[in-house]
């Protein structure tokens, strides 16, 4: 007979990443997508998102002052913040792989390295 899992048990607890998670520069909102004057990128990289999530693609953004463990504890996104400073961001991780770097990608970008294309 087969032990029940224990959930209580670190030994069985994984995190869980997302597929694709944002590390967005300082903005007035968690989208950027409240100020008088949209930002059509920022329009066009909440679209993506979008139509990613209907694609069952698990997308998390973070902000430095409001998830500041979220990038402390990705280990590339923070190497490149101390080596480039805030003009690193945004970083696009893709299963916990940098993808992009002081740009936000296309959703053409993130689709291939989501399927395991090219990494930049």
């Amino acid at each position: 007979m087969s032990q029940p899992l224990n959930f209580l048990d670190p030994l069985n607890v994984s995190v869980a990443h997302a597929d694709v998670e944002i590390f967005d520069p300082p903005m007035c909102c968690s989208s950027g997508l409240c100020g008088p004057a949209l930002d059509q990128t920022l329009l066009d990289v909440n679209e993506m998102i979008l139509s990613l999530q209907r694609s069952g693609v698990r997308v998390e953004r973070f902000q430095m002052t409001s998830h500041p463990n979220a990038f402390l504890d990705a280990a590339p996104v923070m190497q490149l913040v101390r080596e480039k400073q805030l003009d690193a961001l945004p970083i696009t991780l893709v299963h916990s792989r940098v993808l992009k770097v002081g740009a936000y990608p296309t959703q053409i970008e993130v689709e291939m390295a989501l399927a395991g294309g090219a990494q930049s």
